[in-house]
């Protein structure tokens, strides 16, 4: 048998280019008419476009943005093993919330809670409880909610007023703090920092106690310098307070930064749940505790310090389930990543990088102090979290540290320039964070490129340097052209994280 080939006319071409249009024609996407047109932006488009052109467009966009690996300024974590990024991807269409369907996922939960209140010495004869959020910030904010109940019932018991709540912190707090004193309707008493000490004085903090204060916050690992606030010393002496008082002003301890370094490079540090007064901890898994983006843990050592009205039963999604977050839904993939990383490594695994970052950071100190250009305002040796907080030691040049990361942004490398907190706000701070992508070899090419940024500045003269500062100004406004702004009522300046 022969087949016949006919000859495809151009009126039967005209007719399949009505029916399906000219782009079923094109086999590039830079061929397709999607890409002389305008994107949509700020409207539904009315048609469909080809998943092939959707995907090359927006990750056009995409590659205009920082590379991660360069961002020196986030704590998030930027690499995974590809088992954990295998792990994630199966299971990203998992809604976490639904025990019911998922009770494995559920399991994994568990078991990571239990791993890391035992990391942080919970009492082994008594109930620990935890759960898992979508950052520390959200870990944070529950542990205040339960601290303001607590306190208000125990005022309510007594026949006192319950209007006037605060909570002392330092003045270093994450924004996130502040967020919650303001969202939860709670004062602020904040202990300001100094010059040379910036981090939270425990007698100082102590003092501003009273019998509203909900609880004392205390920070392990600063966003502004790294350094590990002194928990034991404030315990101490609000136990005496609290004897003295009758009072039962708790302690909780912002571990976001802290808490899976700690443990493995400075384990006798007491910090944790070994306090008396220390009753809940928040730690992020997507910082050092090297997952994504997207995982945080709230801790509490007994589930008498998690008041039950705070806990909601449902059951519309098949089954009886307790939930306490401030959200609902969330995937499940970032919690499979955090047990994942957490029986990869062990703690022989976390020791060996914690220690290698630590290492890595003392080892950049160093370079940059042997410079003469910079002094040094982070701690070393393990006493806080592995970053560098620099700044510019010569007072009489016509440069700053703002100037300083505006340019070696030239070189690719995102660095934060900000000021100190309240009261020192006149200190301007450089920060490099160490995390596992930055090894020693990008940690001698970045000094390199440093150091070429500090040898312009050096030549560039007054006028020219006033003109980029101004260009560079111009450029952020015409960027944020298309933001809504507010009036900030912020009391200060938020270290980047």
């Amino acid at each position: 048998m022969v087949y016949l080939s006919r000859l495809i006319s151009d009126s039967h071409l005209d007719k399949e280019k009505e029916v399906h249009g000219s782009e079923a024609f094109s086999t590039s996407v830079y061929g397709s008419r999607w890409d002389i047109e305008p994107i949509p932006k700020y409207s539904l488009p009315d048609n469909e476009m080809p998943a092939k052109i959707a995907y090359k467009l927006i990750r056009d966009d995409l590659q205009l943005d920082g590379n991660p690996v360069l961002n020196l300024a986030a704590f998030l974590t930027t690499y995974m093993e590809e088992e954990a990024e295998k792990l994630m991807a199966e299971n990203i269409s998992k809604n976490f919330i639904d025990y019911e369907e998922y009770p494995m996922t559920v399991e994994l939960q568990t078991r990571c809670v239990n791993i890391i209140a035992n990391l942080f010495n919970a009492p082994k004869n008594d109930d620990a409880i935890g759960v898992s959020t979508v950052g520390s910030s959200e870990a944070m904010m529950l542990a205040v909610l339960a601290m303001k109940r607590l306190w208000k019932k125990r005022r309510e018991a007594e026949g006192k007023p319950t209007d006037k709540p605060n909570i002392v912190m330092s003045a270093s707090v994450q924004v996130c703090w502040e967020k919650a004193a303001r969202y939860f309707e709670i004062e602020e008493k904040f202990v300001y920092l100094s010059e040379g000490k910036y981090i939270l004085d425990p007698e100082k903090a102590v003092e501003l106690v009273d019998e509203n204060t909900i609880g004392v916050a205390v920070i392990l690992g600063s966003t502004y310098t790294g350094h590990y606030e002194d928990v034991k010393a404030v315990n101490d002496l609000l136990l005496a307070k609290n004897k003295k008082t009758g009072w039962d002003v708790p302690i909780h301890v912002d571990a976001a930064s802290g808490g899976f370094v700690a443990p493995f490079v400075n384990p006798d540090l007491i910090w944790d749940f070994r306090l008396e007064l220390v009753r809940s901890i928040n730690v992020s898994g997507h910082k050092y505790g090297l997952c994504y983006p997207g995982i945080g843990w709230a801790l509490w050592k007994s589930k008498k310090y998690l008041p039950d009205e705070l806990v909601f039963n449902i059951n519309y999604l098949g089954s009886n389930q307790a939930s306490f977050t401030l959200n609902f839904s969330k995937n499940a993939s970032d919690v499979i990543s955090q047990y994942y990383v957490l029986i990869r490594l062990g703690r022989q695994g976390f020791t060996s990088i914690m220690e290698n970052l630590m290492g890595i950071a003392d080892y950049l100190a160093s370079r940059l102090e042997a410079t003469k250009k910079f002094e040094i305002l982070s701690d070393r040796n393990g006493n806080g979290v592995p970053l560098v907080a620099f700044r510019l030691k010569a007072k009489d040049i016509h440069y700053d540290e703002f100037d300083v990361a505006h340019r070696i942004r030239e070189h690719q490398w995102i660095v934060p320039s900000y000021t100190m907190a309240p009261n020192i706000q006149h200190i301007k701070v450089l920060r490099v964070v160490v995390r596992e992508d930055f090894s020693r070899e990008r940690c001698d090419l970045f000094v390199a490129d440093l150091m070429h940024t500090i040898d312009y500045l050096d030549k560039v003269d007054k006028e020219t340097l006033h003109i980029k500062r101004n260009a560079g100004r111009n450029w952020k406004a015409l960027k944020s052209i298309s933001l809504m702004t507010f009036n900030s009522q912020s009391h200060k300046t938020n270290g980047v994280c």
